[in-house]
């Protein structure tokens, strides 16, 4: 029997990415560029002028990693939301003139269910929590009666924008997030940060604030910040993730989004699961970065579950939640 094939874009926010997947979770191309700066954050009508100007290259050098044409591809898939409307509407467009040029099937994908899906497709998880910590989003999802819920969340910013705001405050460019790693593996001693977990929530405004505060002071290396504000911030995410597991009565964690990369974060949810009696699982950090893959599977997905659309009636969501979606694959 022939594989079905899926070709995705990914353009949320910083990365144009393309991916292809067949049915038998085989990653056949997984490319992607990177807006990037030396000093501040993320620009997005500049990342949508660098999604512009990558976005052919990258379908092209997909299909040839691939060993593949157009031709063979049997369905295209594109991230719909959430994320920064300038840049989600190239990857939309791009997506919709490949499947009206190739009369290919067009399905919307889910940016943060993705994440949670490439982790199950990846790993040997069945029907696990996913703590997912990136730029804008960190989530706590569990999927219960058709949905995938929000279990818990951020009140405020996203950890990996926490990171990166607090990498500007320190003058490095962005992503801030690997930068601070770097810099925390080099801290000695632990300062004492606000904490602020509220239920099943975490915020984190405060914590950027005093952080902000004290390298104004100049009593602090930078080292021992970034150190303390992984741990604070980290230790607030695992509260929450533990409350989670038992709330939700699953056994399996599975960590999902870039800052997942981050080898301290991992450290923390491994030593949180053992005490627990838990499994972690994670994928390699291609696929917990933001990556074409994720959304070629999953669109693989819904498609087999009956969901597409027509190009002229899709249209990006940039504020689309995880638990507005319906969950008909499951």
């Amino acid at each position: 029997m022939v594989p079905m094939l899926s070709l995705a874009i990914e353009s949320t926010a910083h990365t144009f990415g393309v991916g292809i997947v067949d049915d038998k979770k085989h990653v056949l191309a997984n490319v992607k560029d990177s807006y990037t700066t030396e000093a501040g954050g993320i620009k997005p009508d500049d990342a949508k002028q660098h999604h512009l100007q990558v976005k052919d290259r990258l379908v092209a050098e997909a299909l040839a990693k691939a060993g593949l044409t157009m031709e063979d591809i049997g369905v295209i898939a594109v991230s719909q939301g959430p994320g920064l409307p300038p840049c989600l509407v190239v990857g939309m467009e791009k997506a919709k003139e490949l499947a009206r040029e190739y009369k290919k099937p067009l399905v919307g994908v889910n940016h943060c269910i993705a994440h949670l899906e490439i982790g199950r497709a990846l790993s040997r998880a069945n029907d696990p929590v996913l703590l997912y910590v990136s730029g804008a989003n960190t989530q706590i999802i569990a999927y219960d009666g058709g949905k995938y819920r929000i279990v818990g969340e951020t009140l405020d910013n996203g950890v990996g924008n926490f990171l990166d705001k607090f990498a500007r405050i320190l003058g490095l460019g962005f992503p801030g997030g690997p930068k601070i790693d770097a810099l925390a593996k080099q801290g000695k001693e632990y300062i004492e940060l606000p904490y602020t977990v509220k239920g099943m929530d975490i915020a984190v405004g405060g914590l950027l604030t005093n952080l902000q505060q004290k390298v104004h002071a100049k009593k602090y290396t930078q080292e021992d910040l970034a150190f303390s504000a992984q741990e604070t911030v980290f230790a607030m995410l695992m509260e929450v993730a533990e409350r989670a597991m038992h709330h939700c009565q699953k056994r399996e964690l599975v960590l999902g989004g870039g800052v997942c990369c981050n080898t301290r974060l991992r450290e923390m949810a491994e030593l949180m699961c053992k005490a627990n009696n838990f499994r972690m699982f994670t994928v390699p950090n291609e696929f917990l970065v933001d990556n074409g893959a994720m959304i070629a599977w999953t669109g693989l997905l819904q498609f087999q579950a009956g969901i597409q659309a027509s190009p002229d009636s899709m249209d990006i969501r940039p504020r689309e939640r995880t638990d507005d979606v319906e969950v008909r694959w499951r």
